[in-house]
């Protein structure tokens, strides 16, 4: 018997070998295995779920080539980072694992439209067709957001903001789908409720007296308010209704673009006597208001009611999706639909040591992820410590790509507020958000795009990880919705985290890179950011206290750096976008001890206490967003060329204000290239200092000094390309040259 069908045989065999006799083993998965197999090459697994669950620590799983329709939960992980459990692509071939299944039978309803009408078994226990995104700090743009999707040779279809008919014409340059659900979950909305009439008395319905369900209420287009977000078991209740001698009927005004639902008229209370049930249909919008009338047990005086919303009662229990494919069949295409809300994610947290390697992962429903709430994405390195995620491709989430956050607790999505995050802080740090137990992750060469929140999310769990080498891009670009989590790489507590050799382009609102909270100790160094055209361009520095250092990046896009923080420092960056600085913000956010998640104390973040050291501004950018801080700055030695201003701190600056740096950044087959005239005269016209912990000093509030992640001393001693720096007298900007003149930098290579 071999060693390695020794240990998977059975349970009995497994507990009469001791763990730390064995030798690490790998296992084999192909799409031509069978899971009553061994694992071996020649006997393969066929799903990776069924290595998971056969993997020890120190063990690899080797993942042959096809396609993998499953999501992987590993029950366990590594116990250190030399004995870890590797999942690895087979070197050479191509791995996909997908959150998809392949849908036929599609049949033409009109134009360019077809349907597909599915079992709900066909989903499992999660149906992305009634998941809406929600969440904190979620924007919907006033219509519904599903996790599910639709795919035409691997590309989304964008879904319709509020009704079939717009799916029934024909096909624009987007095109759409609609999904029905029978016998919907209550997580999808019902209707909007404006106003209940009971004989010649009007309620608008934002007068209640008490609600239950996360109801909010929201202009109605006719001068007042409603009640919206209402999902299954929602109620209203109002107080002194007047029924006058005696009423049969009450009238409902009323929206929807999901079916509709049954509203319950109720005495006293959610479970009291029933009078009367009102049956609310599809008005087309979810302003669009029609009047529905209720027949009620006769009722007089004046009394309390309930209104209780319901999902119709069906039944059938199919899921209907409705897609425009403009000249293709789709039964003859290659067309997908999202079915699992993930595709690499552990059940429980405490999955420590793992690596995922070489995989295409693609196309699952993955939810919002707020800061305070559990976050999910493609791959997840769920409240976990060590996880290497390195040379995949990551793509099509409805959310997030990466998730490297925080675990799931009753307060998930009910802590929207400075207050409320500080009290998830607390709550962390009771659950182990300390180095020895969380973070620490390698997150490397990978591509990950198309994705409609961030590429790269972390709330707490991505405390001292390092984001390296990856290239990031297409991330919110369908700007279907909205809200304050959007960017290539959002990160809250990154504490001692690198974000270094990163490619980021291509992100809509909010930013590129966008640190909020707690980035204590952190770096961000040598990424090019490009065409990011959020509100916040390529970088959001927000509520931090520092130190934080930013060096020789390449800030491209024409949209602004916006800093609400202090203690931030700026080193050797080539900067063309406007840098601008909000002068005050009260809200108290945490500092800690050095390189620790332990608070140290809480502060408002005030503007101020920033430096800039040998920076190039190129048109547009400026720094003279810097004059109105609060605290006071550090300058000098920045190189301001034509179209630019500096700061009333700058000391020793070279002022140019005729000198045209004409940069332009071209795509070719084999990189980005860079073009830039530089003068090298601006070495001589002013003696630079070396950027060093001693030079930067101490951050202003939490006194602590800019210095490397491991505590040792800093020295930006190499350039964007990691060639070494002039000691005496480093040339200003990313790139340390020698000759002068017009030059094209190859910045960015094709792998």
């Amino acid at each position: 018997m071999s060693n390695r069908l020794s240990r998977v045989c059975g349970m009995t065999a497994m507990m009469l070998i001791p763990l730390a006799g064995l030798q690490a083993a790998e296992l084999h998965v192909a799409v031509t295995g069978n899971d009553a197999q061994h694992g071996t090459k020649k006997a393969p697994l066929r799903t990776i779920q069924r290595a998971a669950n056969l993997a020890q620590p120190g063990d690899i799983v080797t993942v042959h080539e096809g396609i993998y329709r499953e999501t992987i939960s590993p029950p366990r992980g590594g116990v250190s980072d030399q004995k870890r459990i590797v999942y690895q692509a087979a070197q050479g071939e191509k791995v996909t694992i997908t959150g998809s299944e392949i849908v036929k039978g599609w049949t033409k309803v009109t134009n360019d439209t077809w349907k597909v009408t599915l079992p709900n078994r066909f989903f499992g226990t999660f149906n992305p067709y009634s998941d809406l995104i929600h969440g904190d700090w979620f924007n919907s743009h006033g219509r519904m957001h599903h996790t599910g999707a639709v795919y035409l040779n691997g590309h989304w279809l964008i879904e319709a903001a509020s009704h079939l008919n717009e799916v029934l014409a024909p096909a624009g340059s987007d095109p759409l789908w609609f999904g029905k659900v029978d016998g919907a979950t209550d997580t999808d909305y019902l209707l909007n409720i404006s106003a209940i009439t009971v004989g010649q008395q009007r309620i608008a319905a934002d007068t209640f007296t008490v609600k239950n369900g996360d109801l909010h209420a929201a202009p109605n287009g006719e001068g007042g308010q409603c009640m919206g977000w209402i999902r299954d078991g929602s109620w209203l209740k109002f107080d002194k209704v007047n029924f006058g001698n005696g009423t049969e009927n009450i009238e409902l005004r009323a929206a929807s673009v999901t079916g509709g639902g049954d509203v319950e008229i109720r005495l006293e209370k959610a479970d009291g006597e029933l009078l009367g049930r009102c049956v609310v249909m599809d008005t087309g919008d979810w302003t669009k208001w029609n009047t529905f009338t209720a027949k009620i047990k006769p009722t007089s005086g004046e009394k309390a009611i309930c209104l209780v919303f319901r999902s119709h009662t069906s039944d059938r229990d199919d899921t209907t999706i409705w897609a425009q494919f403009k000249e293709v069949n789709p039964n003859e295409a290659n067309v997908e639909i999202n079915v699992r809300q993930t595709v690499f994610t552990p059940e429980k947290t405490g999955i420590n040591y793992i690596t995922v390697r070489g995989f295409d992962l693609r196309n699952a429903a993955t939810p919002w992820a707020p800061p305070t709430a559990k976050q999910i994405g493609i791959v997840s390195a769920l409240w976990c410590k060590g996880w290497i995620i390195e040379n995949n491709e990551i793509s099509y989430s409805k959310c997030s790509g990466v998730a490297l956050g925080k675990y799931g607790d009753e307060w998930d999505n009910r802590a929207e507020s400075a207050e409320g995050y500080v009290g998830t802080l607390n709550r962390a740090m009771t659950n182990g958000w300390n180095k020895a137990t969380v973070g620490s992750h390698i997150v490397r060469n990978n591509h990950i795009h198309h994705c409609d929140q961030t590429g790269i999310v972390g709330s707490l769990g991505c405390s001292f990880s390092s984001v390296t080498g990856n290239v990031i891009h297409d991330i919110h670009l369908t700007k279907l919705f909205g809200g304050a989590e959007m960017a290539g790489i959002k990160f809250h507590g990154a504490i001692d985290v690198t974000i270094s050799k990163n490619h980021i382009y291509r992100c809509g609102d909010v930013s590129g890179i966008w640190l909020d909270w707690m980035g204590q100790g952190a770096q961000v160094t040598c990424n090019l950011l490009h065409d990011n055209t959020g509100w916040a361009g390529d970088l959001f520095l927000e509520m931090q206290h520092g130190p934080l250092l930013v060096a020789n990046n390449l800030f491209l896009s024409k949209n602004k750096i916006y800093v609400n923080s202090k203690g931030m420092a700026f080193a050797h960056n080539l900067i063309a976008s406007p840098v601008e600085q909000e002068r005050e913000d009260g809200r108290q956010t945490p500092f800690h001890k050095p390189h620790s998640t332990e608070v140290a104390g809480l502060k408002e973040a005030n503007n101020g206490d920033q430096r800039f050291y040998n920076n190039v501004f190129v048109t547009p950018a400026n720094l003279n967003g810097l004059d109105n801080a609060l605290l006071p700055c550090f300058a000098a030695g920045n190189v301001f060329t034509k179209g630019t201003q500096p700061s009333k701190f700058d000391v020793e600056a070279s002022l140019k204000p005729d000198f045209d740096a004409g940069l332009t950044l071209t795509e070719k087959p084999d990189g980005w290239y860079l073009t830039i005239l530089q003068d090298k005269a601006w070495r001589s016209d002013v003696v630079r200092m070396r950027v060093t912990t001693e030079l930067l000093g101490k951050a202003n509030v939490p006194g602590c000094a800019y210095e490397n992640v491991d505590g040792t001393p800093l020295s930006i001693d190499s350039d964007y390309f990691s060639i070494k720096r002039d000691e005496k007298n480093p040339f200003p900007g990313p790139f340390e040259i020698s000759e002068g003149g017009k030059q094209t930098l190859k910045v960015w290579g094709t792998k």
